[in-house]
């Protein structure tokens, strides 16, 4: 009689194991995707909490950090390499799946964790949050990932520099077409520039603090860093840079308000117009944009040294509540109001000095905000543009004859720019206006590359700044 094969015994289920850093990471992802959140708003609160749970150390928030922010830096160039490894188009994988491929895809071409590690690692997280089912396919996906590196992926998903130049640049540095094509448009010159500029934006920034006039100096906040944790601004007289990993809510001069964390670049934009040579009284002036209020709160602090008075509009009331706490402690008069910049709530030539920084695309801080450059369209410069052409008109209006507007925007692109101030002083889509364009440059002192003039344009790859962008005008009739 002949002996029936034994069948294998079924292999024990196991239960996933659950990785606190990359759960979190997942969750941030998912938050960004789902509500369109930022990063930069939904990730600290999830820290805090984890730190507060007991299961997060310093170096698992680091590692958080970087799982969030490099996924999201890096999303289009990973799309692209995702797209080779599965059999269906992108667009059909669900929305989870696709944040934790893009996890798994970071770990294996961007950190220098081993593969076995950031395949094992990944597909357990698939397990949690997806299920088995799911957790088999991303395993399968991964382990075509990992069978190159960055470089080899690269070379066969993005097409030749000498066929495509902006299509190859955006997959190299992970940056949309439209987007690359408009910064190469704002930069000139040729291709180590904007490859530059575009390495610049995929650079995790400094965290870089101010120091308030007349309630700290940087010299203090130096000292209450330490040494070693910090080192002077490169341009701003009170811009202090932290060293990576620095938080600035343990210096006192942060928690009391006499010092905040803003970009040097926007120092640069508030002391270039607090200093932009005026005809007459300088009393009173005015941030008509000034949510959530780090430009204000510097503004405010050098008003109060000239005897001068700051009022601080925002529309947004919760903004506006920001701006508030940002201007709580200063010594001199302010006033923060809650007011449509288009619709002034106060008389003409009222301000001797008017800052307008409008809202914008933000492609000036994207190395702040890297989901914006997924997120943002071509056709929201057309959305944008009839409202910075307005509030630039009623800053204006605000200003008396001899006063100076400054106008201000976290982007480069020329439709935001230039063409916002041309079309505004020579009335196109309304009245013309009498002014002197003011050369900017000898007002950021000892800084280069400002170009021709007389605006600025800053640029992360050449300053180490968000690419802001400052027009000054003063009114002469």
């Amino acid at each position: 009689m002949s002996q029936q094969p034994r069948s294998r015994p079924a292999k024990p289920y196991r239960r996933p194991k659950k990785d606190p850093v990359r759960i979190l990471a997942f969750e941030a992802l998912r938050a960004v995707d789902e509500r369109d959140a930022y990063a930069n708003l939904v990730l600290p609160p999830l820290l805090r909490k984890a730190r507060e749970g007991g299961d997060f150390d310093s170096r698992d928030a680091a590692l958080a950090t970087e799982l969030v922010y490099g996924s999201l830096r890096r999303q289009g160039t990973y799309d692209a390499i995702i797209a080779q490894c599965v059999d269906r188009p992108l667009r059909e994988v669900d929305p989870p799946v696709l944040d934790v491929l893009t996890l798994g895809a970071h770990q294996l071409l961007g950190t220098r964790i081993p593969t076995h590690a950031a395949v094992s690692a990944t597909v357990e997280l698939a397990r949690v949050v997806l299920g088995d089912g799911r957790a088999k396919f991303v395993n399968a996906v991964l382990r075509k990932i990992a069978a190159d590196d960055l470089d080899g992926w690269l070379e066969r998903v993005a097409p030749d520099y000498d066929e495509d130049p902006e299509d190859h640049l955006g997959i190299v540095h992970a940056h949309p077409r439209w987007i690359v094509s408009a910064l190469w448009d704002a930069l000139g010159g040729g291709r180590a520039g904007i490859e530059d500029l575009l390495e610049a934006d995929n650079e995790r920034p400094e965290v870089t603090l101010v120091a308030r006039p007349g309630r700290a100096t940087a010299e203090e906040l130096l000292a209450a860093a330490g040494e070693e944790s910090a080192l002077p601004g490169r341009w701003s007289p009170y811009a202090v840079r932290l060293a990576e990993g620095g938080e600035p809510g343990a210096l006192d001069p942060v928690r009391e308000g006499r010092a905040g964390v803003q970009d040097e670049g926007s120092q640069l934009v508030a002391l270039a117009l607090a200093n932009a040579p005026v005809e007459g009284a300088d009393r009173r002036w005015l941030d008509g944009c000034a949510g959530p209020g780090g430009k204000a709160a510097l503004l405010a602090a050098l008003a109060a040294q000239r005897g001068a008075a700051l009022v601080a509009s925002e529309k947004q009331p919760h903004r506006a509540r920001l701006v508030a706490r940002a201007l709580d402690g200063n010594p001199g008069p302010y006033a923060v109001i809650t007011a449509d910049g288009t619709r002034p709530a106060w008389q003409p030539g009222s301000f001797d000095r008017v800052l307008m920084d409008v809202p914008c695309t933000g492609l000036g801080a994207l190395r702040r905000r890297p989901e914006a450059r997924w997120r943002r369209r071509p056709e929201d410069l057309d959305g944008f543009a009839p409202l910075q052409r307005e509030l630039l008109r009623q800053a204006l209006a605000a200003l008396r004859v001899g006063g100076v507007v400054g106008y201000a925007t976290c982007s480069p692109h020329p439709a935001e720019t230039r063409a916002v101030v041309e079309d505004v002083i020579k009335g196109r889509g309304g009245p013309a206006v009498d002014v002197e364009w003011i050369d900017a440059r000898p007002l950021m002192p000892g800084v280069p590359a400002l170009g021709d003039g007389p605006d600025v344009q800053l640029w992360p790859h050449l300053h180490g700044t968000d690419a802001m962008y400052l027009a000054l005008l003063r009114r002469t009739g």
